[in-house]
């Protein structure tokens, strides 16, 4: 396959390098822990119970999930995995640079907007672009897609702002050199009467260790503190929180249908949606591509990459709050899993994406995690995979259009062209 025609997210290096090799080669030893690729291996484990509150009452209908289960579950996420978010920011500001300029030969108008989190305008804010199909009659449903590179590197469209990336040195530098995502096809969303926004992550929030100097969570830093604290938001609840400042813009613009955006993100930006779904529910669908440990796989099983391996020093502590990696060796006695992730985004639309060969983000411990939610979806009277079911092969679209969805297709830790046109049906019958 031509990596040139993948569109953008196709591959995460850090986990591709583990996800697609074959089983003899696959590592055994990760961080200094060792990675379980057998069925046998797994343990065996009880998930926490969905549908009983705190105080052992079961949950038997929608109004109780959403009055008294889900807030309680919601905390829990909260404080031992993604980390408390602040709310809005009181000077949010918007800038318009490019109010709606004809792109894709008129098909679509574009816009581009500066969204400054802070009063200094100089240092947190981050562009926003967008392209809205030019025949709407009405406000138009949108994508919102979070991304590993500046939108001007993934998107053929030469009026572009040049954005600028973290590289792998930790400086930012001009985004103007091609990246390993390739091009993504917005036409497909246009065509099909949807919009597309897109957000580079790394004008929230730097993708490493020392991130936290130059990111927006620095500056909720109360007096006395160096780092948030161990119930406080990690890198993947910033870029979430960001999504959210790009859905206060979507809000003050009458061309988009606010109440019918969805989101997508791959890896730890499949993690990412997850979680700024569930906790922002303005945001009407979730698509997580490849979302893995910490986001839609069961951490319970001992399969692939684990807590262990996320919370190894050199790897991702600063992607979640502290607490959870106090849980990495005692898993079994975590309050959550990610089956209560999954569930918390009921009764809205979530399609989870996997990859047959994605044996480091463990494709069936996001299938199982499917099945283990979907009774709280059915509360709600709407659709996911029942206990019965099995375990689709790859390119099995058969628990696609769920509203609680599952696809797998043919290959690893990626975003296939062919899904994305799987996307965009699943966005056309439920967004």
């Amino acid at each position: 396959m031509n990596i040139k025609l993948l569109p953008a997210l196709l591959l995460i290096a850090s986990a591709s390098a583990f996800a697609q090799q074959p089983a003899a080669n696959r590592p055994t030893v990760v961080a200094g822990f060792p990675v379980n690729y057998n069925e046998d291996s797994v343990g065996t484990y009880t998930l926490p119970e969905l549908l009983k509150t705190a105080d052992r009452k079961p949950v038997i209908t929608a109004k109780q999930w959403t009055d008294k289960r889900r807030p309680e579950l919601l905390r829990l996420a909260e404080e031992n995995q993604f980390g408390k978010m602040p709310p809005k920011p009181k000077d949010l500001a918007f800038h318009i640079f490019d109010k709606g300029t004809p792109a894709f030969n008129g098909k679509a108008i574009r816009k581009q907007v500066t969204v400054y989190f802070t009063k200094d305008t100089s240092d947190h804010k981050m562009n926003l672009l967008i392209y809205l199909p030019t025949k709407a009659a009405k406000p138009a449903p949108l994508l919102l897609n979070i991304s590993f590179a500046a939108y001007n590197q993934i998107i053929d469209d030469t009026g572009l702002r040049v954005g600028e990336i973290w590289n792998k040195e930790g400086q930012k530098v001009k985004a103007d050199k091609p990246t390993p995502f390739g091009k993504l096809n917005v036409e497909q969303f246009l065509d099909a009467g949807i919009g597309f926004a897109t957000v580079y992550y790394g004008d929230i929030e730097p993708d490493f260790k020392d991130g936290l100097r130059y990111g927006i969570r620095k500056t909720y830093l109360k007096n006395g503190q160096s780092e948030p604290a161990a119930n406080e938001w990690g890198a993947i609840a910033a870029w979430g929180w960001g999504l959210s400042r790009a859905m206060d813009y979507f809000e003050t613009d009458p061309q988009i249908d606010a109440k019918r955006v969805a989101l997508q993100g791959a890896s730890r930006l499949g993690k990412t949606v997850l979680w700024a779904g569930i906790h922002d529910q303005r945001f009407k669908m979730v698509i997580a591509s490849i979302s893995g440990e910490g986001g839609a796989a069961l951490a319970r099983r001992n399969y692939g990459e684990t807590i262990r391996h996320i919370s190894a020093p050199p790897r991702y502590l600063y992607q979640f709050a502290p607490n959870y990696h106090g849980w990495a060796d005692k898993v079994n006695e975590m309050p959550i899993d990610a089956h209560i992730l999954v569930a918390l985004m009921a009764p809205r639309p979530l399609l989870l994406q996997t990859g047959s060969t994605d044996y480091w983000s463990d494709p069936k411990g996001e299938f199982l995690s499917a099945v283990a939610a979907a009774p709280v979806y059915r509360l709600f009277g709407e659709t996911g995979p029942d206990a019965s079911a099995t375990m689709p092969a790859a390119g099995d679209t058969s628990l696609l259009m769920n509203n609680l969805g599952y696809y797998m297709h043919e290959g690893g830790h990626t975003v296939l062209p062919e899904d994305w046109k799987l996307f965009v049906s699943y966005m056309q019958k439920y967004l």
